[in-house]
């Protein structure tokens, strides 16, 4: 039998510790507040659903970024039938949805912002990009999101953050970190990067950041257990923006003309348009 050396044993505690310390004290050195997030993340109320999203400022006037399903039981569509050539046409129109926000000071919750939005662009989960803009009745918040403006695609590897309302309006604000797990994942012909971030039913909507930056690069919109989901990268949410006439998003000085937004592009005609969906394929949140 042999005794250890309780000066030895002390010794390799102390230094165990300050290397755990020092381990530590790099992590947090290179994350971006989580706080200053979570500031920027709301709750989206739509036809008793419910999701996130973030928010964009823009000329003193509020945006929303957020998920397409999130705001599609808000949506009204009515047929048209054109008299003259037979044709019937789409027309959509949305009920006002509720936006809240919960300010964090300090460390803890010390209120909500309330406030309707009109939804000024969108795009369905199933034949578009899931992806949709609100525009609120008045500001809630005078600060907005940062997107990641690199043409260089975020590779596999790199740590990112996620802040969601976990299950809705009671896990508002809830934050979680993971890495990109995969990019170019492909489902119904559209492209998704892949993150291992803790996500939830009502995460939809959320904002996916880099965690040393807080830059924006993604919305997350799907998953399959907590930390396999799928997000819009920012390269498709930059093209979708294009067609809907809205890339003054990315703009922090434009002055945003929203008579020229595009509320809805040209998608299939979900009455006539088959699509095959995989039982194993990520669900919308």
């Amino acid at each position: 039998t042999t005794t250890r050396d309780p000066r030895a044993i002390r010794s390799y505690a102390t230094m165990r510790l300050l290397a755990l310390l020092a381990t530590a004290s790099l992590s947090l050195a290179g994350t971006f507040p989580p706080e200053k997030l979570q500031n920027l993340s709301v709750t989206v109320h739509a036809a008793g659903g419910q999701g996130s999203g973030v928010i964009i400022t823009r000329d003193n006037k509020n945006y929303v970024l957020t998920a397409g399903h999130v705001v599609d039981g808000s949506r009204k569509v009515t047929k048209l039938l054109d008299n003259t050539t037979g044709e019937s046409k789409r027309h959509s129109k949305f009920d006002a949805v509720t936006v809240v926000r919960e300010v964090i000071r300090d460390g803890r919750s010390i209120g909500k912002n309330s406030i309707e939005g009109e939804v000024v662009a969108y795009s369905s989960s199933e034949y578009g990009d899931d992806l949709a803009l609100i525009r609120l009745r008045d500001p809630i918040n005078h600060e907005s999101v940062v997107f990641y403006k690199d043409a260089a695609i975020p590779s596999t590897g790199t740590r990112v953050s996620h802040v969601g309302s976990f299950l809705g309006q009671d896990g508002s604000n809830s934050f979680s970190e993971g890495q990109i797990s995969q990019i170019g994942r492909t489902l119904y012909d559209h492209v998704f990067d892949q993150s291992s971030c803790t996500a939830f039913p009502g995460s939809s909507g959320g904002g996916i950041f880099n965690a040393e930056t807080g830059e924006y690069i993604g919305t997350l919109v799907r998953g399959s257990g907590e930390t396999f989901n799928y997000y819009v990268p920012i390269r498709r949410v930059r093209e979708w923006a294009k067609r809907h006439n809205i890339e003054f998003i990315f703009d922090e000085n434009a002055k945003p003309d929203d008579s020229k937004i595009v509320l809805e592009g040209l998608e299939p005609d979900p009455d006539t348009t088959i699509r095959r969906y995989s039982t194993k394929a990520p669900k919308t949140f």
